[in-house]
């Protein structure tokens, strides 16, 4: 699957049809080159569902932790800043991954021998003004 996005008006609509079309994959990995928009469709995913938090890049925490108005605990990761599959293993990835929680996971390219099996990738490029998610 194809979504075209025209604006960042636009991924309202294409958070709510990721959740509600996938609501079964509960970690979803963010694939794009650096500045493509992984973290906004990020922060639009969680608007949808309905985190409280402020939401940004974990980029040197590596993992974020944050509530919606139910107290469900979504995890943002990203591995762009780690050097080995040793430092995932060293902050208790599996346990985050496997816990049916949602885990949304930026530079999933960085960790891909220890993710799930049974996930959901989504792949962001840009073509000029637009940007363009491929459902995989």
């Amino acid at each position: 699957m194809k979504i075209i996005v025209n604006c960042v008006d636009d991924l309202m609509l294409v958070s709510n049809k990721i959740i509600k079309s996938f609501n079964d994959k509960k970690v979803i990995c963010f694939y794009g080159e650096m500045g493509v928009g992984k973290t906004t469709l990020i922060k639009s995913l969680c608007k949808v569902l309905n985190v409280k938090d402020l939401v940004n890049s974990p980029t040197f925490s590596i993992v974020n932790e944050y509530r919606n108005d139910v107290s469900d605990v979504i995890y943002h990761f990203d591995f762009y800043r780690i050097d080995s599959i040793n430092e995932a293993m060293d902050i208790g990835c599996h346990e985050y991954f496997y816990s049916d929680r949602y885990c949304f996971i930026e530079w999933p390219n960085k960790i891909e021998q220890i993710l799930p099996e049974y996930r959901l990738n989504l792949q962001i490029s840009q073509i000029k003004d637009q940007r363009v998610i491929q459902i995989i």
